[in-house]
């Protein structure tokens, strides 16, 4: 990596939920990113995240993986607005007999020229946590430059 990339790249991290409140839906031009409800983003970002699933795949054993594409729009660190599109990769393990996922993580690098308005020219990749059944139900962290 460039030395002067990695000095203007800003660590991120937060939490996330599905919140239908905050986030009602995607930006008209992203209409077809509704596989899931808005997910309200709240720590260094601010905004919201959706999501279009382009693949799919499981096993008996339950691991279930995901690719698909997403637009945030929000703020880094109370900047300006803005939105940019990752593209991501899920994978999780779910317990065969009740259904019920037992954990999970993801990668979202962050398309290049993708940024508008407070993300113009962002790069890097956020990484969600998943923690089933608890009250913060995911975490991120990342940077963006």
């Amino acid at each position: 990596m460039h030395p002067a990339a990695s000095q203007a790249a800003t660590r991120i991290s937060g939490s996330a939920d599905y919140d239908t409140t905050k986030c009602p839906g995607p930006p008209p031009a992203y209409a077809d990113f509704d596989t899931y409800p808005g997910l309200a983003l709240e720590g260094s970002l601010d905004g919201c995240l959706y999501t279009k699933v382009t693949g799919t795949h499981e096993t008996p054993s339950g691991v279930y993986l995901e690719t698909g594409q997403e637009v945030f729009v929000g703020r880094l660190d109370g900047g300006p607005m803005g939105t940019f599109t990752t593209g991501y990769r899920f994978e999780s393990k779910w317990d065969a007999a009740t259904g019920v996922e037992v954990h999970g993580r993801c990668q979202h690098p962050i398309i290049a020229g993708s940024g508008t308005g407070g993300f113009a020219g962002a790069t890097g990749r956020l990484d969600f946590k998943d923690f089933p059944g608890e009250p913060v139900p995911y975490v991120y962290r990342g940077s963006v430059g």
